[in-house]
């Protein structure tokens, strides 16, 4: 009986002594805006799922095709047409949630004469080449019957510039207005040398919805990691959505360094919302816009059912038991 006892005590020691299994990796493609937070905050909470999120911030999400391309990413936020541009120059990722609504404005110059978009014809308007900001503008001057390019010669004259330098631009009044995402939009008009024009919701494409891809590879090889990322997802997601001031102190001082105030977060909120689900018709009519806009060049756009796969999502869901 004691020999039977010491055996036991032996084989727990031993047992215990035994490093534990390695979290596996998840490499994650993000883009730096308020209603990415819960994607971001993935790698503060995925250890209990035993993985190890590292995220890497890309300008926009048309830039982290390339690393997927590549094998240096597994799981990725951005716009929707980033994701439909990706997926029809060849990048093998799926479509497996959303992640955000909304998170748009066009804003113009404080000041200026620029109070609808019918006012932008004859105007400069800086926008970010290949993001739903794009789309979106492009969309509401149709509505409002304007042509543009992005050379002289049309109504409204289209200045691509990155991001980071829309809001400098338009202080500097080198540009009359932009289509901004959130919170840079907020901060313009919080800092008064913005005013808004519009949300740009009303028109085919009505809110944009954000896409979290993941590649073909880790969804059909990596099931069980697949699985996991995709709970801890939802998990974050519905932690952001539950607790506002967690959110906006992870999102101003992880991502933002102290660099946006808490009435920039909050403004940017107001005009976005932190989700998990996405629609094959959502993903179909952003090809056609796309397609129509000549937005992403495609020779040949994606077909929505082929590449959105929602089963994850679902199955995360019912076991978090988050509707």
């Amino acid at each position: 009986m004691y020999r039977c006892i010491a055996v036991m005590i032996v084989c727990a020691i031993t047992a215990s002594a035994l490093p534990a299994a390695a979290a596996d990796l998840v490499r994650l493609g993000n883009l730096k805006f308020a209603h990415y937070g819960a994607v971001s905050y993935m790698k503060e909470m995925c250890g209990k799922y035993n993985l190890k999120v590292e995220e890497r911030v890309f300008p926009k999400g048309i830039d982290i095709i390339p690393a997927i391309m590549a094998g240096e990413i597994d799981i990725a936020a951005s716009a929707a047409d980033a994701a439909i541009a990706g997926r029809a120059s060849g990048a093998p990722v799926y479509v497996v949630a959303g992640f955000a609504k909304g998170g748009a404005r066009i804003v113009a110059q404080a000041g200026s004469a620029v109070k609808s978009i019918k006012d932008l014809k004859g105007k400069k308007v800086g926008v970010a080449r290949g993001g739903a900001q794009e789309l979106l503008l492009l969309a509401e001057l149709e509505k409002a019957g304007l042509s543009w390019s992005d050379k002289p010669g049309k109504d409204v004259l289209i200045v691509y510039l990155a991001f980071a330098d829309l809001n400098q631009a338009l202080a500097a009044k080198h540009i009359d207005a932009m289509c901004q995402s959130e919170p840079q939009s907020s901060q313009a008009i919080n800092k008064k040398f913005g005013v808004e024009i519009m949300k740009p919701y009303d028109t085919p494409m009505g809110e944009p919805v954000r896409a979290l891809v993941m590649t073909e590879k880790m969804y059909k090889e990596k099931r069980d990691v697949a699985e996991r990322t995709m709970a801890c997802f939802v998990e974050a997601t519905a932690l952001f959505r539950k607790d506002m001031k967690l959110a906006e102190k992870y999102v101003r001082e992880n991502m933002f360094k102290g660099q946006i105030s808490s009435e920039d977060f909050r403004d940017a909120l107001d005009n976005a919302e932190y989700t998990y689900d996405i629609s094959i018709e959502h993903i179909d009519i952003t090809t056609s816009l796309m397609q129509k806009y000549g937005v992403g060049r495609m020779t040949k756009p994606p077909k929505a059912a082929d590449w959105v796969k929602l089963d994850l999502l679902q199955k995360a869901k019912a076991t978090l038991k988050v509707k």
